[in-house]
């Protein structure tokens, strides 16, 4: 029963702005609307209940950071309605773009309309704790090329070396999300899915998101005074820059659902420092969050 489930912390209200200033047009290519429920209900299906996160909360985000342009990518409380994060889309007057989940009961028309106010792309997911498969994704794969659609491969480092041959074939641009969720704590750039990746990344059909840095560190303290918190998971940032420099983008994943524990909730302006730790060159830094999302997202 959804009454039942866990309620999600919400995010940081205190946003720190981050210590180096971003370039014009900086785009956050991963973030999430929840609700306001009463207008965009839950799914009955959710695995937890987020708090809300409406756009009006994400402006204010923007403002501080400096961003400017966004991704809403569709979450799973959501289900297959994407009216909230389409509504953000439509409301941004150009400056957002959407990726949407949808599935076999999506008619044509649908996702058409949903093109038209501003999506570009949809997320799949190949996890052992939500609803996905390979036979899912495949069905759908036309029907995105059809609309010159990118993929969103959210995957768990397992299930991406065991489906290898299926995301090699795939056809359309397909962004790799949260650097395949490799973990310091097991193996880190030395795990078999993350050298897969690198070597996904030397074919311009492959790109990676770099988010959820605060999921994929062993180093959990979300506030460390003077200094950047997740620093474990900087060389594999600093390493995937290196490996496509044209095809790495950022996502902040504000605001930071299926997060439960006190002091684990990141501060938006802490990401972005660690971002730049990867990239301390500035042209890196534009490459990351302007030159690479324009041309996948607002081109």
């Amino acid at each position: 029963m959804a009454k039942d489930l866990p309620y999600a912390l919400g995010p940081d209200p205190n946003t720190r702005a981050p210590t180096w200033k971003l370039p014009d047009g900086a785009c956050d290519t991963h973030f999430h609307i929840f609700g306001p429920p009463d207008k965009f209900p839950f799914a009955e299906t959710r695995r937890y209940t987020p708090p809300g996160g409406p756009l009006e909360n994400y402006r204010k985000v923007q403002k501080i950071t400096g961003l400017t342009r966004g991704i809403a990518v569709q979450p799973t409380a959501h289900g297959m309605d994407n009216s909230a994060i389409m509504d953000a889309a439509i409301r941004s007057e150009g400056s957002m773009r959407a990726v949407i989940r949808f599935n076999d009961k999506t008619t044509d028309a649908a996702l058409e309309q949903m093109h038209e106010q501003g999506a570009r792309g949809a997320r799949f997911s190949l996890m052992s704790d939500r609803p996905g498969s390979v036979e899912t994704l495949a069905s759908a794969l036309p029907r995105m090329e059809k609309l010159g659609w990118s993929l969103v491969l959210h995957v768990e480092p397992d299930h991406f070396v065991d489906n290898e041959k299926f995301i090699r074939d795939i056809r359309i641009p397909t962004i790799v999300d949260h650097m395949a969720r490799c973990k310091p704590s097991d193996g880190g750039m030395a795990h078999p899915a993350f050298r897969l990746l690198l070597d996904l990344l030397k074919d311009d059909r492959f790109w990676v998101k770099i988010a959820s840095v605060d999921k994929i560190s062993a180093l959990k303290q979300a506030y460390v005074p003077d200094f950047l918190p997740y620093t474990d998971v900087i060389p594999m940032g600093e390493a995937v820059i290196a490996a496509a420099p044209d095809r790495v983008i950022w996502g902040s994943d504000w605001p930071h659902g299926n997060t439960f524990e006190p002091g684990r909730i990141p501060n938006d302006g802490d990401l972005l420092n660690v971002l730049g730790a990867m990239a301390p060159d500035e042209a890196e830094r534009r490459k990351i969050l302007v030159d690479n999302p324009t041309r996948l997202y607002f081109d």
